[in-house]
């Protein structure tokens, strides 16, 4: 697959010069983790999906800056006599099921899910000050300033701190995981913290896990024209035009290594533009190589509908329709989390 020319080369800087530039022109620099956090069992339910898991709903509360804040998550865990391997779901809503959330499936595939509602966290919206924001004390008047997708990994951090706990996880084995908007916050999240050992990334398209350049369908100046609050103040001067970025998506992919990615397109989903996820995967190959990994295996053309790419540290598939998490899309990241789980 073709890359466009201009592309920045990850290996022209350093690791931490590359997580900067994502933090100054695109999501701003991630907020400070609390300086003290405390978890309360807020209900616990052993007879979830018919016996077979065991449902908590959970309260964090964290304190910072003389101030806390509190946020509820629930946390499925299946009945079996070895650890299980988990994932820290940011979702679109706190509900357990959910159409993007198939708890029983999950669990009879063996997963633990500790999954939160994003605005529980803080607002889709422009308010930095509500929830999440009133502990943060953010100023937006930093062109630097965390925009919404840093606070929503910023929580998923925090249930990351919950899993550690549980003896019930295999916490050499724990994801990080969102659909769209989220599936950006799930890649920020991974690259922020070294504890997330896969990161599962669906359609996340424009500033996720699509590049830049090239890209059809939303463009950097779509996206912060009409969601401005979920990046840094400062991207906007980066929208201007495709290359305008000193840097690209494979950047933020390339940071995950030596762990491992899943980059998940629909055919339909035409906004988020498949191809331009892909040749992220493939931009990201080389920084997975340096470290002896391997990075998307085989890389070639376009895979057609129903592929998967399972063999490398980046994995990829490509399914029929259009925009939406669904259970293909969860099997399939699974099974690529079993083959390669530590």
């Amino acid at each position: 697959m073709n890359l466009p020319q201009n592309l920045p080369r990850f290996d022209a800087v350093s690791r931490e010069e590359a997580f900067r530039l994502l933090c100054t022109c695109l999501y701003g620099f991630p907020p400070a983790q609390p300086e003290e956090t405390a978890f309360r069992a807020l209900r616990t339910d052993d007879t979830f999906c018919a016996g077979k898991a065991v449902l908590h709903r959970i309260e964090a509360t964290v304190r910072q800056n003389g101030k806390c804040f509190t946020f509820p998550f629930h946390f499925v865990c299946p009945k079996q006599n070895v650890p299980a391997p988990a994932v820290v779901l940011i979702n679109f809503t706190p509900a357990v099921p959910d159409a993007y959330l198939p708890s029983e499936e999950l669990c009879d595939l063996g997963l633990a899910v500790a999954s939160f509602g994003y605005t529980d966290v803080t607002p889709d919206d422009g308010d930095f000050t509500s929830k999440a924001g009133g502990l943060l004390e953010i100023d937006r008047a930093d062109p630097h300033a965390p925009g919404k997708i840093a606070i929503w990994a910023w929580a998923a951090r925090i249930v990351m701190d919950y899993l550690e706990m549980r003896p019930e996880i295999d916490r050499q084995n724990v994801a990080v995981a969102g659909h769209s908007r989220l599936g950006k916050t799930a890649l920020f999240a991974a690259a922020c913290d070294t504890r997330f050992r896969f990161v599962f990334s669906n359609e996340s398209g424009c500033a996720g896990a699509a590049l830049f350049r090239r890209k059809t369908g939303e463009t950097a100046a779509d996206i912060c024209r009409v969601f401005p609050f979920w990046f840094c103040p400062n991207f906007q001067n980066f929208t201007a035009t495709d290359d305008a970025l000193p840097f690209d998506q494979h950047f933020l992919l390339s940071l995950i290594a030596p762990r491992r990615v899943y980059v998940a397109s629909a055919a339909e989903d035409l906004w988020a533009d498949p191809q331009s996820e892909l040749r992220a995967c493939v931009a990201a190959s080389p920084a997975f190589e340096t470290l002896g990994c391997r990075g998307l295996v085989p890389i070639g053309e376009m895979p057609s509908p129903g592929d998967t790419l399972h063999d490398g540290d980046i994995g990829y598939h490509l399914r029929t329709g259009s925009h939406y998490l669904s259970r293909e899309d969860w099997q399939k990241f699974i099974a690529y989390m079993k083959k390669h789980k530590n």
